[in-house]
């Protein structure tokens, strides 16, 4: 299926080149998602992540943020950063993500792959582009669509080479980005989404809701209401599992004592920790780190 004679798009067709923790990864999945499976609340993943909209609209959360989103709109997505996207009431939404971990490139490339990388690393990673450029850039996502089924002996190559060259002309022409980080929103979901980001940003920090009420000039029992209202999650709840997500890339990532990451993620009592780690997780973090991180036992 060709959308709007510009992305190709079959539902559920898969593109695996490796493994999720081998240092070249790539899986491109096109599927749709409904608004009755959003997410409930934002995730992490520990490789590098696209999603491109291939439906009206869309919101994508980054950090507690909205961001609105239209057909062909790019979302660029760093490891261990939160984020889920939420559709609206209708129609199945298409969408494709493309997940990959690119390797660490020795002496002669590494500046140029840390160069690639960094779009993911902007304030507002959504890329919006004028006709030409999109077309530009979708041609790149189409041959690898047309490429995926060959039996090539170079096929792997050849799709790590396509989307190096996708990635190349997003760099490339990233000051042509169109997008302006507009969402359509009322004044109350402005100010609650702002609560939510600053929740993101200062996480490690003692958070409550006098606090957060007094911060941002708003009563608390209004703040409580509101709070649950838009997100669906009380404010101890997002306050908690947005700690609680940040120790669990601590936990997959680094060697840091399970004590010390719940210290440096803004718990002051590691009862209270284990207490709530186990109540949104559903297992104890040790369980969690066992089952769970990427680390392979030489690093």
């Amino acid at each position: 299926m060709l959308i709007q004679n510009l992305a190709l798009y079959e539902d559920k067709y898969y593109i695996y080149v490796n493994q999720e923790n081998d240092p070249l990864f790539y899986f491109f999945d096109y599927d749709v998602r409904t608004a009755d499976i959003n997410m409930q609340f934002q995730h992490f993943h520990t490789f590098y992540e696209l999603c491109v909209v291939l439906c009206p609209t869309a919101t994508h959360f980054l950090q507690g943020k909205p961001y609105a989103l239209q057909t062909f709109d790019i979302v660029g997505i760093p490891p261990n950063v939160l984020h889920m996207t939420q559709y609206p009431e209708g129609e199945p939404c298409k969408r494709l993500i493309i997940r990959f971990n690119l390797p660490r490139m020795g002496s002669g490339l590494s500046n140029e792959y840390e160069q690639l990388l960094s779009v993911f690393h902007q304030e507002a990673p959504v890329f919006r582009f004028a006709p030409e450029l999109r077309s530009r850039l979708y041609r790149k996502l189409n041959d690898i669509f047309l490429l995926a089924p060959k039996t090539d002996p170079m096929r792997s190559l050849i799709l790590h080479q396509k989307f190096i060259e996708f990635l190349t002309l997003l760099f490339l022409h990233q000051d042509e980005n169109e997008y302006t980080g507009e969402a359509d929103m009322t004044p109350t979901e402005q100010k609650i989404y702002a609560v939510a980001a600053y929740i993101h940003a200062h996480y490690a920090e003692p958070l409550s809701l006098d606090f957060l009420s007094q911060q941002f000039f708003i009563s608390s029992c209004y703040l409580s209401h509101q709070f649950k209202n838009i997100t669906g999650f009380t404010l101890t709840d997002y306050i908690q599992m947005t700690k609680v997500r940040n120790v669990q890339s601590i936990l997959l990532n680094t060697r840091m004592p399970i004590t010390d990451a719940a210290l440096s993620c803004g718990f002051t009592s590691f009862s209270q920790f284990n207490r709530v780690f186990q109540k949104h997780i559903g297992m104890a973090p040790s369980q969690y780190r066992k089952q769970h991180r990427t680390l392979s036992a030489e690093e």
